[in-house]
């Protein structure tokens, strides 16, 4: 038995991960062809990927459909247009989506990938190698990297977390976890649950790929650093460790953008009275790590 990959077959006989993925994407169409052609170019094939249209108004959804014309293993979802762009919450809605229409059951691993992304042809087969290296690993993925002068880049330095833009989580894990919040922090809280219950998370350094649009471009610097804070809020972050992150951030260029707005994203949590994730050990976990972090004692962010 073989599947269709572009105009070849593989062999299925070949031992494979069985993994899947789910795309959200939105407005991608000078990105995402790239991402499938990448994608498509893999060492270790997904057995599904799931690629949600969440509302796209420029060409992306008639660049889905074409693509996905070429794999067997790619179904594309088209959801209507909400009439704006949602960060954090409507991405997870549309993952979500994807996630129900899943018809693939008897995978070990499910993918969070973004649709402006460029993987080097091992990437998958490499990642997984880590988690084998590391029965302890919840979640995994490469280093996000950008362009310069042709070299890649990585966009910061923090290898206990992983990008929102590839997620690897392992299946055991994902029961565990009950799924992923649809809002702002989503990425970061779903890795302080893996660390509270014993898991390890962390990016791969050596295993790098091209961000095709820098993170928070879609936003503006401001926007972007001010959901940031919104989202260590949501997640339930200690106020004297976010004080002194921000601070941390004021020599960044743009001199003290990015630490002004993270403080005024996380104060506005307050002010309106946002919800905080419904986890009361889960945050009393996180502010146990941060006033360790603090006092220099060991702590998560080693």
């Amino acid at each position: 038995m073989s599947r269709k990959v572009g105009s070849e077959l593989l062999d299925s006989s070949i031992p494979q991960v069985r993994y899947v993925i789910i795309t959200p994407a939105r407005n991608e169409e000078d990105n995402i062809e790239e991402t499938i052609r990448s994608v498509m170019a893999q060492t270790a094939i997904p057995s599904e990927w799931i690629i949600v249209d969440d509302g796209s108004t420029d060409k992306t959804s008639e660049i889905l459909d074409r693509c996905a014309a070429q794999c067997d293993w790619i179904h594309v979802f088209h959801l209507s247009d909400r009439g704006y762009r949602e960060p954090g919450g409507g991405v997870i809605r549309a993952f979500n989506h994807g996630l129900s229409r899943l018809s693939t059951n008897d995978w070990d691993f499910v993918v969070k990938l973004d649709g402006d992304l460029d993987l080097p042809p091992d990437y998958f087969q490499k990642c997984f190698g880590e988690f084998e290296k590391d029965p302890t690993l919840a979640i995994g993925g490469g280093t996000i990297c950008h362009d310069k002068d042709g070299v890649l880049l990585p966009n910061f330095d923090q290898r206990m977390h992983v990008r929102g833009a590839t997620k690897i989580y392992r299946r055991t894990f994902w029961n565990q976890l009950g799924g992923l919040y649809p809002v702002a922090g989503w990425d970061t809280i779903d890795e302080l649950k893996a660390n509270m219950l014993g898991w390890t998370t962390r990016s791969f350094p050596d295993i790098r790929i091209l961000h095709r649009r820098r993170t928070g471009s879609a936003d503006g610097a401001w926007r972007n650093w001010f959901k940031n804070g919104r989202a260590n809020y949501i997640t339930g972050y200690h106020p004297l460790f976010m004080m002194l992150k921000c601070v941390k951030r004021i020599p960044q260029e743009p001199v003290l953008l990015a630490g002004v707005a993270l403080w005024c994203g996380f104060i506005s949590g307050y002010i309106k009275g946002v919800s905080r994730v419904n986890e009361p050990d889960l945050i009393r976990y996180v502010r146990k790590q941060q006033v360790s972090r603090l006092l220099f004692q060991d702590s998560i962010w080693k």
